[in-house]
């Protein structure tokens, strides 16, 4: 049904119609306005104010779009050089000061399509299933193994590997977003000798590409995923971690604006470097026969890793999705999977209890 409702949609849009009348134009009338010049105003319209990642992905989806409605005709550029004009210009705001507007509004607002075309859709997208695959979780041990081995990626001269021990754990002990990672700094820790420590996260720096953010550069700069412009969230270190962020600071200090993890020329870690340690990680602590499953695959399950971990030792999901940023309904759903350690708990006391009624009942003397 929606790859059907789908086909009609290209073919109408392509064709030039509009659904809804207005002066001029009958009840499916064409309309003047080109779905490239809707397109663009689209991508303007949905730029000022939006997070680098978001730019990002409305211009793919233009891009997208747009690749699949053009006809194959006679003097049609190459697949891939259409796809580089759109994707990197046509589909790009080259600065600030554009007004924000919802783009699928002003076509109407400006008599050039009668209503809305897609108002009378009643289609949603479906949900995607989110929840955690348990088999990307390491357990204390494998996480253990696996911190440690980083430290031997790129020898010892170069450090390629030892500047990312300490980002590697945050993720792991405090169960970290990478690109909240990047941007721990060292005033916004409580790090002593001896105990836990404490971290005030106020900032995230997401890479997205020069492209698409406001000061040129690789990583976006803006508060925290899913809460509000200004708000922190205390996530408490346990000792482990804050011997390592010592240690680390004592080895490779901090950038000029304090944060901890920095490459050698003091610029923010990118995906690709971090990805890149990563692999060769797993190959050094990981058995053969392991390193084919997705266990701890991605950096990114270091963090499905120290949550479960959490939940399954009995933590409150309250305070648990307080440290994690997220809400106990996201955080139960998507880690539903993984408690795993909480099921054979459970499954021991279950059976203590049945075995209890194993032996007939003593008779009363």
């Amino acid at each position: 049904m929606a790859g059907e409702f789908g086909a009609e949609l290209v073919r109408a849009i392509r064709a030039g119609l509009a659904q809804g009348a207005s002066p001029g134009y009958g009840p499916r009338g064409p309309s003047k306005l080109s779905w490239y010049a809707f397109a663009t105003e689209y991508a303007r319209a949905h730029w000022p104010g939006r997070a680098a990642k978001t730019r990002n992905e409305v211009s793919e989806a233009l891009t997208a779009i747009t690749q699949a409605m053009c006809w194959d005709l006679p003097g049609r550029p190459k697949e891939q050089l259409l796809r580089r004009a759109l994707r990197h210009w046509a589909f790009v705001v080259p600065g600030p000061g554009h007004q924000e507007m919802p783009a699928e509004d002003r076509p109407v607002q400006r008599g050039k399509l009668g209503s809305h075309p897609l108002e009378k859709i009643r289609w949603r997208v479906p949900k995607p299933n989110v929840s955690v695959d348990p088999r990307v979780v390491a357990n204390p041990y494998q996480a253990r193994d696996l911190l440690d081995a980083v430290s031997y990626v790129g020898g010892y001269r170069q450090a390629r590997g030892r500047r990312l021990v300490g980002f590697f754990a945050g993720m792991y002990y405090a169960g970290l977003r990478p690109e909240e990672a990047v941007a721990v700094a060292l005033p916004d820790c409580r790090l002593p000798s001896t105990g836990w420590g404490r971290l005030i996260l106020h900032r995230a720096r997401p890479q997205a590409g020069k492209r698409w953010t406001d000061t040129g550069e690789y990583h976006d700069e803006g508060g925290l995923k899913n809460r509000p412009p200004g708000e922190t969230r205390v996530v408490p270190l346990p000792p482990h971690l804050v011997a390592l962020w010592r240690e680390h600071v004592a080895t490779f200090g901090t950038a000029d604006d304090g944060r901890l993890f920095f490459t050698e020329q003091g610029r923010i870690i990118t995906y690709t470097t971090y990805h890149r340690v990563w692999h060769e990680t797993r190959d050094l602590a990981l058995p053969p026969v392991l390193t084919s499953t997705p266990l701890a695959k991605r950096p990114y399950d270091l963090r499905h890793s120290a949550l479960s971990t959490w939940l399954c030792a009995g933590a409150d999901p309250a305070e648990v999705a307080q440290r994690a940023g997220n809400s106990v309904e996201v955080l139960l759903s998507r880690y539903a999977k993984c408690l795993y350690d909480r099921q054979s708990i459970n499954n021991q006391r279950i059976e203590g209890l049945l075995s209890s009624y194993d032996q007939p009942p003593e008779a009363d003397q």
